[in-house]
Formats: structure tokens, sequence, C-alpha cells
């Protein structure tokens, strides 16, 4: 049976994506709803992103997420 999911793109939790955003799980969440962000859905419904996609906004393609601000 082939696979649906290439093995060279591993799907990442929402607390792993947050953790490379600095923001909370529930930031990822509510980026995925306004589809800024696309999630997979498992079997039992929790949320997965592709690290190739996450990767890519984190080092500048943001697509509309906004930078984290400092100093507040």
């Amino acid at each position: 049976m082939a696979s649906r999911m290439q093995d060279s793109d591993p799907l990442l939790t929402p607390a792993e994506v947050a953790s490379m955003f600095r923001v909370d799980p529930k930031t990822v969440t509510r980026w995925a709803k306004a589809e800024k962000l696309t999630a997979i859905f498992t079997l039992g419904g929790h949320r997965r992103y592709r690290a190739s996609e996450v990767r890519a906004l984190l080092h500048g393609g943001n697509g509309g997420i906004p930078q984290q601000r400092t100093g507040e």
C-alpha cells in the first residue's frame, strides 16, 4: 500500500510550531483557522503542520503571520 505522505516532510504538532515562533499553541491554531498556515488533521482530529511550510514562514515568507513584538 502506497503512503499518502512524503517521509521527507515531517509533520509538527501545534506545540512544536508554537515553540519555533515563540507564541502560544492556541495562536498557531488561530493562524490555521485564518488560513495563514495549512493544517493537516490526523485520524484522531489533531492538527499537524508541514515542517517545510513552517520553516518557510519562519524564514521570511510570513504570508501575513505577524512578527513577534518585543519590549511590550
